[in-house]
């Protein structure tokens, strides 16, 4: 079993992230599982949200507590609460920042990790070029997928499409699939050097 936490804002789609990448895996055939948990219900509150994705079926219920994939939609999180806690240092880690894990104070951490595990790309920027708001969970989403190799991006695209209407999911899916090409370009790059 794959198990992923996501830590991010409220408005920033980290509930929608976890659904997405729930219904994919079950669009490939996995059993999946998406589920969120809330502190205070508002705009800009830290939130997180789990996933499960497994051949097998799935018997837990509770959240995520040592995540094979960690996905950090917000860094300032890294000053409000510990998104590390837990977090499996043979696993992954996925930031969305322009800066480096230097610039971001968590060296530290992410050297913990074996080589190409710790992936950061600019997604909310990303996001504010191809869907106009600052919402970098489908951005990342593409991004996992190409890490992590849970799932592809026809699943996805298929699972961006059942959430929202085509105007929505139309760009959606280009920023996905430009998350899926940022992150294998740094992995082809990292190979090659």
């Amino acid at each position: 079993m794959f198990q992923v936490r996501i830590h991010g804002r409220g408005g920033q789609g980290v509930v929608s992230a976890s659904e997405l990448l729930s219904v994919a895996a079950f669009e490939e055939g996995k059993y999946s599982q998406s589920f969120p948990s809330f502190g205070s219900e508002r705009m800009g509150a830290p939130v997180q949200a789990f996933a499960r994705i497994s051949d097998a079926n799935i018997t837990i219920r509770e959240p995520v507590m040592e995540p094979d994939m960690l996905i950090i939609q917000d860094p300032s999180l890294f000053q409000a609460v510990n998104v590390f806690e837990g977090a499996r240092t043979d696993g992954y880690l996925l930031i969305n920042s322009s800066k480096t894990a230097e610039q971001l104070g968590i060296s530290e951490i992410s050297s913990q990790y074996p080589e190409n595990h710790v992936m950061i790309i600019p997604a909310t920027e990303l996001a504010l070029k191809y869907i106009k708001q600052a919402k970098p969970n489908t951005v990342l989403l593409g991004a996992f997928a190409a890490l992590s190799k849970m799932i592809g991006i026809p699943a996805l695209e298929q699972a961006i499409r059942g959430k929202f209407p085509e105007k929505i999911a139309a760009p959606n899916i280009i920023a996905t699939k430009a998350g899926y090409d940022i992150i294998m370009k740094q992995l082809q790059k990292k190979q090659q050097a």
